[in-house]
């Protein structure tokens, strides 16, 4: 899922919010891991929109191929060509791994539940997200210990769910 905001002043909220939040998660979960017997490396995926067909992000990967080893004169009109094509955005998993057990943990989708209020603990493309301004203090920064807080039960919750033996 990728947030939608119905309001500059949510986005703005969500902008201030995303970084620090990121980074408690990577903090906390490089934590969890050190106490843990799961091994975790992380990885860089593309994330598409859940409406664009297969053929298409073949036909937009192979270009992405083709322009990292093409002469600058064909760069060109295939960065035209790819202009007019849907483009994935970046995405970050977690992929955790003990005996033979293997879990992948979507690092955006952790970040947004930091980030933003749910009732049913999903979000959909369908409507906007609510950025969960318990998480600013008085004058409207951060509030480092409960974005701390709030990380931290996450994290945790991710690893008391994981797979037993």
């Amino acid at each position: 899922m990728k947030p939608r905001f119905a309001t500059i002043e949510t986005w703005q909220q969500a902008d201030l919010l995303m970084q620090p939040a990121f980074i408690r998660l990577i903090d906390n979960l490089r934590k969890q891991l050190d106490a843990s017997t799961w091994r975790g490396t992380y990885r860089d995926i593309q994330v598409w929109a859940d409406d664009i067909p297969d053929e298409t992000k073949a036909t937009v990967l192979q270009l992405q191929q083709q322009l990292e080893t093409v002469p600058p004169e064909q760069a060109a009109e295939l960065q035209a060509t790819l202009s007019h094509l849907p483009s994935p955005y970046p995405g970050y998993e977690l992929c955790l791994e003990k005996n033979d057990r293997q879990v992948t943990v979507d690092l955006w989708a952790l970040c947004y539940q930091i980030c933003f209020r749910s009732h049913d603990g999903e979000w959909r493309d369908d409507f906007p997200v609510e950025v969960d301004t318990s998480l600013f203090d008085e004058t409207g920064d951060v509030d480092w210990n409960l974005l701390e807080d709030k990380t931290k039960r996450i994290v945790e919750q991710v690893f008391e769910n994981l797979p037993q033996e």
